[in-house]
């Protein structure tokens, strides 16, 4: 075998062993968490808690997702949602449902303040500085809140955590574009992040976030979330500044998908790749070699460099990598469908070309948004009108 191919040999070697090491550590985590008694007593914290929503739009599932809010087995929070425009689709839908739930505490603020190029962020703001409680979990419209949902974040709360966070969980999709995304979401990224939260090296998705104000208010407040263009990458680096963790939940929570457009799912993982790249160049260079295809053309051509089999190589090293994914997913309890291997395969397919796009391009669009990775110090994006 010549130089190249025990290259390549090494690299199959490493890449591979590295998904079994992270898929490892997933399926360790969910059994840790289906073993132990899932009915807490409230945390230790039994402090009021403050929900802060925003809102823009209505998404497939959105009434489902925002009602989930009102249902959580604590008595001890309220809700404030907070939408740009009166008009919002989503504004007649949230007050809907607060007459619905009269005996919830729950307020719907509306302002287009723009204090940063995050649009979400400044539709945030309002909330927060409304918000008089020491406890503030910043969750997004489409996160699906199971009953516990406060006590799953409060668990993962210790004296060295500075924020708990949950990646999002696909479930439900319809159709073949929503599986790509069920795969993107859940077998490449909350497995990466969850493998990382098991190492102590825990980095925020900005879906679900629990804070203790006072770790914000020390960076600036809630507006020193504007640093970086992505609302989770700051608040990872303002944790860490501080020698703080950021942690995650012990079981994700949901994100139901429904139908999706596969250009939509494409624009937003681009978004998401750009955004990575702008704000963590370093760990965002190996993506490149996170998903299976160099692994598997580099354990081939080594194979058949050594006078091996190629075809059984492809055969061994597919089993290995999409027999691992379907493992997780059934133990992680994860959506699996007779669509989801191709699915998997597709999203592998389609990383290499997705981590170029996130090199070539520094502008995306977020909800009607246009937006800049350049220099998110400054409040430039321009607000498109909404049907």
């Amino acid at each position: 075998m010549n130089a190249i191919a025990s290259a390549a040999l090494i690299f199959c070697a490493l890449a591979t062993a590295t998904h079994l090491i992270t898929a490892g550590l997933v399926i360790r985590r969910y059994r840790r968490t289906s073993s132990r008694n899932t009915h807490h007593q409230h945390s230790a914290i039994a402090e009021p808690i403050t929900i802060i929503r925003p809102v823009c739009g209505v998404d497939h599932f959105d009434r489902e997702t925002l009602r989930s809010t009102f249902a959580l087995d604590d008595p001890n929070y309220e809700i404030i949602f907070c939408a740009s425009h009166e008009n919002d689709a989503a504004t007649p839908v949230v007050r809907a449902l607060m007459a619905e739930f009269p005996e919830r505490r729950a307020t719907l603020l509306i302002g287009d303040d723009r204090p940063t190029a995050n649009p979400k962020l400044n539709n945030i703001v309002k909330g927060w500085n409304a918000a008089r409680t020491k406890w503030i979990v910043l969750a997004d419209s489409n996160v699906l809140m199971p009953p516990a949902y406060l006590d799953d974040l409060l668990d993962a709360y210790t004296p060295q955590t500075g924020l708990v966070c949950s990646p999002p969980i696909g479930s439900r999709p319809s159709g073949f574009a929503a599986e790509v995304e069920c795969a993107f979401l859940n077998g490449y990224q909350a497995r990466w992040q969850c493998a990382a939260d098991a190492i102590g090296f825990g980095f925020a998705q900005g879906k679900s976030m629990l804070w203790k104000r006072e770790v914000l208010d020390r960076a600036g407040g809630i507006i020193a979330l504007g640093a970086e263009i992505a609302e989770d990458a700051a608040a990872t680096k303002i944790v860490r500044a501080q020698g703080l963790n950021v942690r995650l939940v012990a079981r994700p929570f949901e994100q139901p998908l429904g139908p999706r457009q596969l250009k939509l799912v494409w624009n937003r993982q681009v978004r998401w790749a750009r955004l990575r790249r702008a704000t963590f160049a370093t760990f965002y260079i190996p993506e490149l070699f996170a998903g299976s295809v160099a692994p598997i053309a580099a354990g081939v051509f080594a194979f058949e460099t050594a006078g091996g089999n190629p075809v059984l190589a492809f055969v061994a090293l597919l089993t290995v990598w999409y027999g691992t994914e379907a493992i997780v997913t059934r133990v992680a309890g994860w959506h699996m469908s007779r669509l989801s291997p191709w699915a998997w395969v597709m999203r592998d397919i389609l990383q290499p070309v997705l981590w170029l796009q996130g090199w070539t391009g520094n502008t995306f669009t977020w909800r009607g948004n246009s937006m800049s990775v350049e220099d998110p110090s400054q409040p430039h994006a321009t607000i498109a009108a909404r049907a």
